[in-house]
């Protein structure tokens, strides 16, 4: 397991690392993501909502739960990404229609179709006014590239095999 190994890191780099609760699983970021003034929080696959509350009080900020209901989007940022503080990405049949209409009451709302999501458009990195994303979403990209953002299409058919694409490939360290 990696967990050790990223915990010495982590602790050996000034960072404070909780654990949450054995019986309250939490994937991390790959379920949480800033979104302008609050966090948005996937679960159901591999995160419990009991979870977001731990993460509300710690991080001291407003945290939205939102119910990922198709196996395929395992992770929030599997379905979903955050494009500015106003605007997200997601592919709609990931989540419960509550959680659609939380989304779009927050946030200007661009959808992906289920054949973009499928080469997990939604897991994108946005870096400023660049997107990377996934090779293949030419529709997103079209999107985006007459929002005037820059986007570079990222070979990643080997890596969406196993499950994900470019956001499972890095971590956002914040201090």
């Amino acid at each position: 397991p990696e967990e050790p190994h990223f915990r010495r890191w982590f602790e050996e780099h000034g960072y404070t690392v909780i654990t949450m609760p054995e019986d309250c699983p939490f994937e991390g970021e790959g379920d949480i993501l800033w979104a302008g003034e609050r966090y948005l929080a996937g679960y159901r696959k591999r995160t419990e909502m009991c979870a977001h509350r731990i993460a509300a009080e710690i991080l001291q900020h407003e945290v939205l739960s939102l119910e990922l209901i198709d196996d395929r989007w395992y992770h929030l940022d599997t379905a979903l990404f955050v494009l500015d503080a106003h605007t997200v990405v997601c592919y709609p049949g990931a989540f419960d229609p509550y959680a659609r209409r939380v989304i779009e009451e927050h946030y200007h709302t661009l959808y992906v179709t289920q054949e973009e999501a499928l080469r997990f458009a939604c897991n994108s990195v946005v870096i400023g006014n660049t997107v990377l994303m996934p090779e293949g979403c030419w529709l997103l990209k079209s999107l985006l590239e007459r929002k005037g953002y820059s986007v570079i299409p990222i070979p990643m058919s080997e890596f969406i095999k196993s499950g994900g694409a470019c956001k499972c490939l890095v971590m956002f360290l914040e201090r």
